[in-house]
C-alpha cells in the first residue's frame, strides 16, 4: 500500500475533519501471529468499550503470518498497513511478540501469547527464557517496553537475570486466559452439548503445538492408534493444533493428513474457535510441551505427556516445568484405557503443582492489566471493572 492509499480516519494529521468523535487517545494493537491475536484481543476488550479510545490493528513482522490478515478482518475493527503504523504516532502500542515493535511510534506494552514465558533459547551463553531477555526487550542498549506484563512473581527473577533495566518497567498482573478458563467451569455441560457429546460419552483431547519437536510431528500416529484402542461409544476424539501448524502448512492439506481420523468421528477444532471450550469440556487431554496441556492442567483436566526431547524442556519455573516434572507420561505401548485412569487419579495434585506455576495471581489479571493500559494513556480508568466472562459457547458446525 502506497501512502496516497492510507486510510485518512481515525488516525492521521487530517483525520479530524473526517472522524464523528475527536480527540481520543489512539490504541495500536499489533498482531503478528494468529496465536498473539487471540490473547491480544482480551486485553483490547478491557479498554474499548471507553468512548475516550479509538483502537486500531495492524499486521506485524512474524514468520508465522499466515491467517493474520483473515482474523483481522473477523475482528471488523480499522485495520492499518504496516507501513502506516510505522509512520503514525500512537497514544499506545500493545503487543504479544517482538517483530518490528522498534518502528513504532508508541509507548510500548508487551504481553505473554501463551502460559507465561516458557520457551527457552540458546543465547550463545547460556539458556535463557524467550521474550524475557534484552535481545527482544532493548535495541541499541535502550529499553522499548514500557510495560512488560507477567502472570507470575518467578518471573521478576528471570528478568533480573536476563534484563535487569527491565524490571522497574515490569508489572505482575496474573493470567486473563487461566482467569476465563476458572470462570467457564460452570458451562461445561453447555460446551459438551454443544460438542455433540453424548450422555456418559468421555471426550479425550490431543493437543500439539508447531514445530519438529511437537506431538503432531514426534507422534503422527497416535489419533490413529486412540480410534483403535478407544471404544467410539465411549470416547469421542478431539484435536487442538497450534495455529502455525494449521497455518505453516495450510488448512487444506492439515485436513487431508487427518482425513482417516475425521472420518473416524475426529473432531478437529479449527483455529480461530476458542479451544478453552473444548479444554473445559474434556475428560482428558494428551499433549505436548504447549500451553494447552499446563492450561488444561492447571484446572483439574487429566492431563498425559508425550515424550518431551531435552531441546523442547521448558524454562525454569514455568507452568509447563512443572507439568514435565508430575503428569503421567504416555507408553504408546501400553493399553490407553488404564494411562487415563492413571492420570485421572493424579489429576488433582498435578492441577496443584501446575496452577501455582502458571498465576500468582488468579482473578486479578483483566482489572490489572486495564490499569497498566490507562496509565500508559494517561486516563483515569473508566470504573466500569465486569466479571470475568466464560469463553463462548461452540458452533462446531463443519468442523
Amino acid at each position: 500500500m502506497s501512502a496516497a492509499e492510507w486510510l485518512g480516519a481515525p488516525i492521521g494529521l487530517n483525520a479530524s475533519r473526517w472522524v464523528t468523535r475527536s480527540g481520543l487517545r489512539t490504541v495500536l494493537a499489533v498482531v503478528h501471529t494468529v496465536t498473539s491475536g487471540q490473547r491480544l484481543l482480551e486485553a483490547i476488550e478491557t479498554v474499548e468499550s471507553d468512548p475516550r479510545v479509538q483502537v486500531v490493528y495492524t499486521q506485524g513482522p512474524d514468520a508465522f503470518s499466515n491467517g493474520v490478515g483473515d482474523f483481522l478482518r473477523d475482528t471488523e475493527g480499522v485495520v492499518l498497513d504496516w507501513h502506516q503504523a510505522v509512520n503514525t504516532r500512537f497514544d499506545l502500542a500493545v503487543c504479544a511478540a517482538y517483530g518490528g515493535l522498534r518502528e513504532l511510534h508508541a509507548p510500548l506494552l508487551v504481553m505473554p501469547h501463551g502460559a507465561g514465558y516458557s520457551k527457552t533459547f540458546d543465547s550463545g551463553t547460556q539458556s535463557e527464557s524467550y521474550g524475557l531477555d534484552a535481545q527482544r526487550l532493548t535495541h541499541n542498549g535502550r529499553m522499548l517496553m514500557d510495560a512488560v506484563v507477567l502472570s507470575h512473581d518467578s518471573q521478576l527473577d528471570v528478568l533480573r537475570r536476563q534484563c535487569p533495566e527491565a524490571v522497574e518497567r515490569a508489572v505482575v498482573v496474573g493470567d486473563i486466559c487461566y482467569d476465563r478458563l476458572k470462570a467457564s467451569i460452570p458451562r461445561r455441560d453447555d460446551y459438551r452439548a454443544a460438542l455433540g457429546l453424548a450422555p456418559g460419552q468421555e471426550l479425550v483431547v490431543v493437543a500439539s503445538t508447531w514445530g519438529g519437536n511437537s506431538l503432531f510431528a514426534r507422534n503422527g500416529d497416535l489419533l490413529p492408534h486412540l480410534h483403535e484402542h478407544l471404544p467410539a461409544d465411549r470416547y469421542r476424539l478431539a484435536a487442538l493444533m497450534h495455529p502455525a501448524v494449521w497455518f505453516g502448512h495450510g488448512r487444506r492439506q492439515l485436513r487431508a493428513w487427518l482425513a482417516d481420523s475425521r472420518a473416524a468421528g475426529l473432531l478437529l477444532v479449527p483455529p480461530e474457535a476458542d479451544w478453552r471450550a473444548v479444554v473445559v469440556a474434556a475428560d482428558y487431554l494428551i499433549g505436548d510441551h504447549g500451553s494447552v496441556p499446563a492450561y488444561a492442567a492447571s484446572i483439574g483436566r487429566p492431563v498425559l505427556l508425550t515424550d518431551q526431547p531435552l531441546q523442547a524442556v521448558p524454562s525454569a519455573g514455568s507452568a509447563q516445568e512443572s507439568l514435565s516434572a508430575t503428569a503421567v507420561r504416555l507408553a504408546p505401548g501400553e493399553p490407553v484405557v488404564p494411562q487415563l485412569e492413571s492420570a485421572r487419579q493424579r489429576a488433582r495434585d498435578v492441577s496443584a503443582a501446575v496452577a501455582g506455576s502458571i498465576t500468582s495471581r488468579p482473578g486479578t489479571a483483566e482489572v490489572a492489566l486495564a490499569e497498566q493500559v490507562y496509565r500508559l494513556l494517561g486516563l483515569a480508568p473508566s470504573g466500569r471493572h465486569r466479571a470475568v466472562e466464560p469463553v463462548p459457547v461452540p458452533t462446531p458446525n463443519g468442523w
